[in-house]
């Protein structure tokens, strides 16, 4: 026999062996159809202003009728039981059917809803989010009295650390239309952070360019950035513990969030937060770099570095922030896993330390508490199943600031944003800079 006609056998025997067993596991096999569900919120963004109205959708390509049921759960965003229903459903074979969801009489909020169907052929759960009144939504804990005292006192030792700047060009990394430069710097504790800037190529010296100050996600080694853009200057920064900033801050994940945390005068994220501002002292030591052009833009750990920055600088013009953690921190506690559950193995592993500890210094470094004091536009972009940054929390922080600002929502996405976004804020920096 011949080896190519040996596999074929052996192959198609394998696959009839998992076919039986499958089959005497209770898989139902179909051939030339399926049934798929869809969930559609009557509310563009999934933000009601009173009853939330949903239509959920069975289309049923098989060739034998569906009987079972459909049915929603509704819980806080802590997991706690809101309410429910179940209806008896039959779906004729190669139809669809749609049924309509009201859901009335619900607090100010956000609510998680879980829509399942079980049917002869076909169990499924479809998960959404959606909100009520999102712009009335207000923390129930408060700013610590001395936040502004704590933060401008942290600022002058800033000031204190010679800066030391450099700029170093890196030829072998030039594009056709962008020099590119590694800068570094003294900041808070006499710490060495580095970064990158690239520049268009242009002939005239003279020119000033608006900056773009991209800040790291948790955990994320940022490279230069070299978009096509000529009338921009980009920075990305490395902040301490962090790509090519780590120096003696060399931990990796969890460890890093927790790192001193017991003491908020030596907790990292006091430094990381200087970081950024020594970074705009860098901007305003180049006179070919516009000073009073600059987007502090970042998501995730760099969303919340984005709102923090423009709380403690006024010298930032415009702010974006993508899926922001640490908003709201004490409300995290119950809805999330991360990070909470790391703050609180770490304040096990210290004498003495407790999650409430933890969370009174924490209090010191919440998105939500450096919100009130940014004055300078502002947009932000959440998705609605986020699971480490909720939208609970991250209206209680949009909510408090003051100035002119924009919130694009994304009611399927999770951890991130859509293409959408990126594409606002980019017009909304070029009209704020008349970069024309």
């Amino acid at each position: 026999m011949k080896k190519g006609r040996f596999l074929v056998i052996i192959c198609g025997l394998l696959s009839l062996l998992a076919f039986n067993k499958a089959v005497a596991s209770g898989v139902k096999f179909r051939v030339g159809g399926e049934v798929s569900t869809e969930v559609k919120i009557h509310d563009g963004d999934g933000l009601f202003s009173g009853t939330a109205s949903f239509t959920f959708s069975v289309k049923n390509t098989l060739d034998n009728e569906q009987t079972g049921s459909v049915s929603y759960l509704v819980t806080t965003e802590k997991g706690e039981k809101v309410t429910s229903k179940k209806i008896n459903v039959k779906i004729g074979r190669n139809s669809s059917e749609s049924y309509d969801f009201s859901i009335p009489d619900l607090q100010t909020g956000f609510y998680k809803i879980n829509f399942m169907i079980n049917v002869s052929d076909y169990d499924d759960t479809t998960r959404r989010a959606f909100g009520i009144r999102a712009k009335e939504i207000q923390s129930v804990y408060s700013r610590p009295a001395d936040f502004d005292e704590f933060w401008q006192k942290t600022k002058d030792e800033l000031a204190k650390v010679k800066p030391d700047f450099k700029v170093t060009p890196l030829p072998k990394m030039n594009t056709e239309n962008r020099e590119v430069f590694e800068i570094q710097m003294r900041s808070l504790d006499n710490y060495l952070i580095k970064g990158y800037l690239t520049i268009p190529k242009t002939k005239n010296k003279s020119r000033k360019f608006a900056v773009l100050l991209g800040l790291p996600g948790y955990q994320v080694d940022l490279a230069p950035m070299v978009g096509m853009d000529q009338d921009l200057a980009i920075i990305t920064l490395n902040t301490r513990g962090q790509g090519t900033s780590r120096g003696e801050i060399d931990t990796r994940r969890d460890e890093f969030l927790t790192y001193r945390i017991e003491n908020r005068e030596k907790y990292v994220m006091r430094g990381v937060i200087m970081d950024c501002v020594r970074c705009v002292d860098f901007i305003y030591s180049q006179p070919n770099l516009r000073h009073d052009n600059i987007l502090a833009t970042g998501g995730s750990m760099g969303g919340y570095l984005a709102i923090a920055l423009a709380g403690v600088d006024s010298r930032v013009s415009l702010s974006s922030a993508q899926n922001p953690i640490l908003c709201d921190i004490r409300g995290l506690v119950g809805e999330v896993d991360w990070p909470i559950t790391s703050f609180k193995k770490y304040a096990a592993t210290q004498p003495g330390l407790t999650l409430e500890k933890v969370l009174h210094n924490l209090d010191y470094f919440d998105g939500r508490n450096f919100a009130v004091n940014v004055k300078c536009p502002f947009i932000m972009g959440i998705g609605l199943l986020d699971p480490f940054a909720p939208p609970n929390n991250e209206f209680a922080t949009y909510n408090l600031i003051p100035g002119r600002k924009r919130i694009m929502i994304f009611k399927d996405l999770s951890h991130e944003i859509s293409p959408k976004y990126k594409e606002l804020e980019g017009r909304w920096m070029r009209d704020a800079f008349a970069l024309f």
